[in-house]
């Protein structure tokens, strides 16, 4: 199992797409710190590429390479090793060489520029988001053996998280402006691995004032320790689960 984690992650560290992911992350991150006066207007430019690049690049890049990669999976298939074991290798490796490109590119100038609990919360959020959107492309890739498919699966659900649910969220707000509903939204956040790192992010960067009654519910719940360990907690579940579906269908699916 370590041998392929191994195969799989060096294979990925070598491949142009990711050293050019690293690489723009990498200038984005610095010329952000570079050409603001202070830190903090460097820190949302991060934030942005953290919401929506990271999780694009995330699911598009697994994806593909799990379809590119058919033919080594039938190869380890037809080796006396059991499927839990190539399907958690894969994933261990995809996850170690995209959350490795994060740190590196953005990780790194964040811990320099920004060394306090603002800075170590974007890297951490980053890197979980990361292999949210690692585990949804391995979900995305097991629905079907359509490449093309799969492809518009992982782009749709990008979208659905990143701006769809949003909308969502905001023509609840105003159909349901009369009645104290602000409560509720802290529930749907759950449902929204973005919107959680994002007001994990926000709330550290003590701008939840601008967001105003809700960003006060906010936080009172996600600004405890109680609220920061469930957020924490269910970011892992979007991990977990998404990684276990997927993980049951290629146990029982007929390569």
């Amino acid at each position: 199992m370590n041998r392929i984690i191994k195969i799989i992650f060096l294979d990925i560290l070598k491949n142009k797409i990711v050293l050019a992911y690293t690489l723009i992350l990498a200038l984005l991150s610095w010329s952000s710190f570079g050409l603001e006066d202070n830190s903090a207007k460097g820190l949302l430019t991060i934030l942005n590429v953290i919401l929506f690049t990271v999780p694009l690049v995330s699911i598009l890049f697994a994806t593909i390479y799990l379809y590119n990669s058919a033919e080594f999976i039938e190869l380890l298939l037809s080796q006396p090793i059991k499927r839990k074991k190539i399907w958690l290798s894969l994933f261990l490796g995809l996850s170690l060489s995209m959350v490795a490109a994060f740190f590196i590119g953005a990780g790194i100038p964040l811990l320099v520029n920004a060394p306090d609990s603002v800075g170590i919360m974007m890297v951490i959020v980053g890197c979980l988001i990361s292999l949210i959107f690692v585990a949804l492309a391995f979900l995305s890739s097991i629905l079907t053996r359509d490449k093309a498919k799969g492809i518009g699966i992982s782009i749709m659900t990008w979208l659905f998280f990143a701006l769809l649910f949003d909308g969502m969220v905001l023509f609840l707000l105003f159909q349901f402006s009369e009645y104290p509903i602000e409560k509720a939204m802290v529930a749907v956040t759950a449902f929204s691995p973005i919107d959680l790192a994002r007001i994990q992010i926000l709330l550290q960067l003590d701008v939840s004032a601008m967001m105003g009654y809700t960003g006060a519910i906010f936080k009172d719940f996600f600004g405890t320790t109680t609220g920061l360990a469930v957020s924490f907690l269910l970011l892992c579940l979007w991990i977990v689960i998404p990684f276990c579906v997927s993980l049951k269908k290629f146990k029982n699916k007929d390569l």
